[in-house]
């Protein structure tokens, strides 16, 4: 899809997102053939003319100044992460491919950083932007052991919206899967030249239903911290807390860690979770797994780069 047809979509929907009570305009002038704002009073509330609002929503962001961009914003009550999104797309509209340059996508992470992660009590997973784990401690694998029973580098997305135990992991899947389809329409603003993520919606569109789907809502959003809930294959239903870190100097990568909420039995089920994962470790390592142990916990190596 073309910058200017994103931008199209996606101040559609947004505008079609705001009701007049809620952009405080009396809503007394005739029936609305649309649903939410007109485009007349986006600019309105944008301070611009109707012709140039109707020439930004038709893609032509080329040229629209931050101020013109804010207001925009304002009038359209953007959240901090769809506004993100918005400038993102402004910054890539005026310029070719050419002249930009790729980012490339992190795939391993320092051997400091795993040293790190593996002295955390709690799981502790690392992903780029693509939705890769990169790396995670021994409670990480075990927390998402599912997603290591997989071919190759467990991805996020893959499993959320192509194996069919992610329905039943995911306690609230309809919830996990919009997010997830939000995050990587971020991302995907952020890096347009990320072929690695382009190529994964692009499989994601082909392969789901529910992405496609989920990917037409044109929301963004950017996991920073919550409540997650999984039906986990060993230790049952498990509640928990979950922080979203950026690593300094590791442009791309997040460290996620998982903590169990007050007053829930999650303590309870992490250290049964730790004492499982340690067998299976042990298992693992003196090479006589049993047959109950099918989900292997150690997919991703213990550092790919050193410092």
């Amino acid at each position: 899809m073309t910058t200017k047809a994103e931008v199209r979509q996606f101040l559609i929907s947004r505008r079609a997102n705001i009701t007049p009570k809620q952009a405080g305009i009396p809503d007394g002038f005739g029936r609305r053939r649309v649903p939410g704002l007109r485009r007349g009073e986006v600019a309105m509330l944008a301070g611009v003319s109707l012709d140039y609002y109707t020439r930004l929503e038709r893609g032509n962001l080329s040229g629209a100044s931050e101020s013109v961009l804010s207001a925009l914003a304002r009038a359209l009550q953007l959240t901090d992460a769809e506004r993100e999104y918005l400038f993102d797309l402004a910054r890539t509209a005026p310029t070719t491919a050419s002249a930009r340059s790729r980012r490339p996508v992190a795939s391993s992470v320092r051997t400091s950083v795993q040293r790190v992660l593996d002295h955390m009590t709690v799981p502790a997973i690392v992903h780029n932007t693509s939705q890769d784990i990169v790396a995670a401690n021994l409670m990480g694998r075990a927390l998402y052991a599912p997603l290591f029973d997989t071919e190759g580098v467990p991805n996020i997305a893959r499993f959320v919206f192509l194996d069919p135990r992610s329905r039943d992991y995911f306690v609230d899947w309809t919830g996990v899967r919009r997010t997830q389809a939000a995050i990587m329409r971020l991302e995907a603003g952020r890096n347009p030249l990320n072929t690695e993520l382009t190529a994964l919606i692009g499989e994601l569109s082909t392969r789901s239903p529910q992405f496609r789907q989920d990917w037409a809502r044109q929301d963004v959003h950017e996991h920073r911290t919550g409540v997650k809930s999984f039906r986990h294959p060993v230790v049952g239903l498990t509640e928990v807390v979950f922080d979203v870190f950026e690593m300094a100097g590791e442009a791309g990568l997040l460290i996620v860690t998982y903590s169990p909420p007050p007053g829930t039995a999650t303590a309870e089920k992490f250290a049964l979770l730790a004492s499982w994962a340690a067998s299976r470790e042990r298992d693992e390592q003196q090479g006589h797994g049993t047959a109950s142990a099918q989900i292997p916990i150690s997919t991703v190596p213990s550092a790919a780069v050193d410092d």
